[in-house]
């Protein structure tokens, strides 16, 4: 007997991710993806998988809570961590990637599936049968209102923002210096310093600068989420704030001089041939023509041509402990699956890893077979029973942290070790887990 195609609704990391297990599974899947015939308010390309805010996954080491996620996705087959792997660019001890390249990739790789159907149109409700949502938090209007109708719940939302990216060539280079932060890895950032006048200059015209409006529904909900504050708002906490934070200038050095800047701006590789360049950090919601006379001020950006400046976007998501189980199921519709930011989790890898969970169990429906429940000592599992289990009052979303792991049996004062005990229970657990899957 034939089996009926899954229906996957979106075509960003989760949704790309959910098709390939799916397919992978030998279930027939159809991935519905409504651009280039409609856009959000954040995307550019047609291209499935890509990448809005940022072209950085997070740090790549093991004992770090986005470099435990990575490892275990790679470990149970992530199509967008491989490619991610393919095509990272220098950034330190981040994985960050060739956006372009990336997203290209994975839209050719998933269009040649057999078992992937790849639909360029809008779904306005949700259909009958199994189905992944993973619309992300920018869903069209339409569906946003089915799904409100279907969960009988308003959306919540948190205010997101992208940096803006220069061109390489226009980057004064005998200012800026080439290395990375306590010369970890391969000198892969930019670093444009700054002396206490300079920056305290600059920190001044920032905090003055003149923001895009919010609509009037917007600013009534207005709230930013602390993750991913715009600059201009970090920089209004406080003198000193963004000096403990982007613009940190520990672990770096101007190796012509020796000397350690007051305060210095990154900007880190976004393509492999190293032609543009973000600004790390410097998501906003400033004017362009104030994007484009503040961030002149930084040594080294004078000149500075923008292939993009930096935007602003609200961003919804549902109340998932009221909504969710830990399999990524809706409670009230065990065949309707959700994955990525729209169920409250924070993060590329985050909304890989939900795609993984989703479309994995999705097939399993499909198959006849019980959906999985990840551990909770791994990453992925604990991120998971964190966003069904949460206190529904007060949800926000959640990226990967370590903080919602099972305590160890034992305390461990000193964190580095602490995090890499995590680690180590993290992955003899999923190997586990991998075994009797």
């Amino acid at each position: 007997m034939e089996k009926q195609p899954i229906v996957v609704i979106g075509g960003g990391l989760a949704g790309t991710e959910a098709a390939w297990q799916i397919a992978q599974a030998g279930v027939p899947v159809i991935l519905y993806e409504m651009r280039p015939y409609r856009f959000s308010p954040a995307h550019h390309t047609e291209h499935l998988a890509e990448l809005v805010c940022s072209n950085s996954f997070g740090a790549m080491a093991s004992d770090r809570a986005a470099g435990l996620l990575h490892e275990e996705l790679r470990q149970l087959g992530s199509i967008v961590i491989a490619k991610a792997d393919e095509h990272k660019v220098p950034a330190g001890g981040a994985l960050a990637v060739d956006r372009g390249q990336f997203s290209q990739d994975l839209t050719q790789t998933l269009s040649q599936h057999p078992f992937i159907e790849l639909r360029r149109e809008e779904i306005r409700s949700i259909p009958e049968g199994i189905v992944v949502l993973a619309t992300g938090p920018l869903t069209s209007p339409d569906l946003a209102e089915d799904l409100r109708r279907f969960t009988g719940m308003e959306y919540l939302s948190f205010f997101d923002a992208a940096s803006p990216i220069v061109v390489g060539e226009t980057i004064n280079r005998d200012i800026a210096f080439l290395a990375s932060r306590y010369d970890k890895g391969e000198a892969a950032y930019l670093n444009c310093p700054m002396n206490k006048e300079q920056y305290l200059r600059f920190w001044q015209e920032l905090c003055a600068a003149e923001q895009t409006e919010l609509k009037n529904f917007e600013r009534e909900t207005a709230k930013f989420f602390e993750a991913c504050l715009p600059i201009e708002e970090l920089a209004r906490r406080g003198e000193d704030t963004m000096r403990y934070g982007p613009l940190k200038p520990v672990g770096l050095s101007d190796s012509r001089t020796g000397e350690r800047p007051y305060a210095v701006v990154q900007l880190r590789q976004e393509d492999k041939a190293g032609q543009l360049w973000n600004m790390v950090g410097f998501q906003t919601n400033l004017r362009w023509g104030e994007q484009k006379r503040v961030f002149r001020m930084i040594p080294g950006l004078e000149n500075a041509e923008f292939v993009r400046l930096g935007v602003m976007h609200r961003n919804t998501f549902i109340n998932a402990p009221q909504l969710m189980l830990p399999t990524l199921q809706f409670k009230n519709r065990p065949t309707l699956l959700g994955a990525g930011q729209l169920i409250g989790t924070e993060g590329y890898t985050a909304a890989t890893a939900g795609g993984w969970l989703a479309g994995t169990n999705a097939a399993r429906l499909a198959l006849g077979k019980e959906p999985l429940n990840l551990p909770t000592t791994t990453m992925m599992g604990a991120l998971f029973e964190f966003i069904s289990s949460a206190s529904p009052k007060h949800f926000q979303p959640m990226p990967p942290n370590f903080g919602i792991l099972p305590e160890l049996g034992e305390k461990i004062k000193n964190k580095q070790e602490r995090y890499r005990r995590y680690r180590d229970r993290a992955l003899a657990d999923l190997k586990k887990f991998i075994i009797d899957m």
